[in-house]
């Protein structure tokens, strides 16, 4: 067989770049998933003329095709995908969420190592995922890479915690989740032990592990990538409001206070849409309404109609890995303002504007700024198709297959990093 790594992933990541670069390598060894649009029962599945909440779902499931991976190196548990779907329409508040992740992660993890590697030598695999066939990996040698997708659970929740004290009106209802964040982040703790390397996307994720006093030399920043497309037509409007987009689920940690308060504080002179799960309290999401388009999920193949209607992207999150949609933003010639907090690849003053994360003044200053110097707008906007060009999908491959191990190149073994591992106390969590 050939290919020598394994890639384990839930979800359709980043349309499946991963196994998608590996496999253009000659990498790819194998790639395990959870279900995908060419499982005979996802198949099925999205051929059911199903309404209500399942609906989203079936559309979303009937694009996840792993377009590029040979369809003979990929492992799915359809049935445990559809199970795990099927809970996650029934979450209600983030102890929900989190408890779900938490067993779906070990599930898939537990499932995937008894399948094995056939004989691979390295295995990649993601934050919260992994913890069962990492064990496994490393029992049978092979070198092993954890994506630090996010910022790490502990820097998560200090930092939207934050935000529900400064916004409570923005909470309704959430049950306490400190219990299954400890346990999320005690097992984050033990793949970064067991791990030799920590894949992160930004700087803001590898501070994120150091700030838990994780292992920072394990970690390598390998920045994102998107695949560009043709460049944008120019932008020719010069009267009008300010056409402001914003895309992600509405809430603290995307910064949609902030977003609501620029809004108000600009009418007449922006107009602003929100396009995502508006799954925030009613009286939040009906004042939001009155200043700016909250239109909902919007499918992915219709994001590029999104970004052609702006003039600028905002994303003010207070905790993000590297959000992909302004890797998008930037393809569409769109400059952007974000917070530090985005783990993005804007540079302050070239591509938009970088503020503090809860800086809700600076927002609303950087846009009034905007919306008065068109000719700023347009060059900001030049350079973001530029720098878009240097976070292609290829360039984001040659930076990552860069900072995994050669083929048939050994890894240094820890040896107290299993030790470190079998220390941690893990909590059990149902779905």
């Amino acid at each position: 067989m050939s290919g020598d790594v394994v890639v384990s992933q839930l979800g359709a990541r980043m349309h499946y770049a991963l196994p998608r670069i590996l496999a253009s390598a000659d990498r790819l060894a194998r790639f395990y998933t959870d279900i995908c649009a060419t499982d005979a029962l996802a198949g099925r599945l999205g051929r059911l003329p199903l309404g209500g909440a399942a609906a989203p779902a079936l559309k979303r499931l009937a694009g996840r095709v792993p377009e590029g991976v040979p369809p003979e190196r990929i492992v799915t548990f359809p049935l445990f995908g559809l199970h795990s779907a099927l809970i996650r329409l029934r979450n209600r508040d983030d102890a929900a969420v989190t408890r779900h992740a938490l067993w779906a992660g070990a599930r898939f993890s537990s499932l995937v190592a008894r399948r094995g590697y056939a004989g691979a030598a390295g295995l990649y695999t993601f934050a919260g995922d992994g913890l069962e066939q990492i064990r496994a990996a490393k029992r049978q040698g092979l070198w092993v890479a954890v994506e630090q997708m996010n910022a790490p659970r502990e820097v998560l929740d200090r930092l939207v915690n934050a935000e529900r004290a400064r916004f409570p009106e923005w909470v309704e209802g959430v049950a306490d989740n400190s219990g299954v964040a400890r346990a999320f982040a005690a097992r984050e703790r033990a793949e970064w032990a067991l791990a030799d390397l920590i894949v992160c996307p930004s700087e803001f994720v590898r501070e994120g592990v150091r700030d838990c006093g994780g292992p920072v030399e394990k970690c390598v920043v390998v920045p994102y990538g998107v695949d560009p497309g043709e460049a944008p037509p120019a932008r020719l409007r010069d009267r009008g409001p300010l056409r402001v987009l914003t895309a992600g689920a509405l809430g603290l940690r995307k910064g949609t206070p902030h977003v609501l308060a620029a809004a108000e504080a600009l009418q007449g002179i922006a107009t602003f849409r929100l396009v995502g799960p508006t799954a925030v309290p009613g009286a939040q999401l009906r004042r939001l309404r009155v200043v700016a388009d909250a239109p909902g999920i919007v499918p992915r193949g219709e994001m590029r109609a999104q970004y052609a209607w702006a003039d600028v992207f905002l994303l003010p999150s207070v905790c993000e890995g590297s959000a992909t949609v302004v890797y998008e933003a930037l393809a569409a010639g769109l400059p952007a303002v974000v917070t530090s907090s985005t783990g993005s690849v804007v540079r302050d003053g070239q591509e938009g504007f970088v503020t503090a994360p809860g800086d809700g003044a600076a927002l609303v200053e950087k846009l009034r700024l905007l919306a008065s110097d068109r000719d700023l707008l347009r060059s900001l906007g030049r350079n973001a198709r530029a720098r878009a060009l240097d976070f292609s999908v290829e360039r984001y491959g040659a930076r990552l297959l860069a900072a995994l191990p050669a083929p048939c190149q050994p890894v240094p073994l820890r040896p107290h990093a299993p030790q470190a591992a079998r220390g941690m106390r893990l909590e059990r969590v149902s779905p």
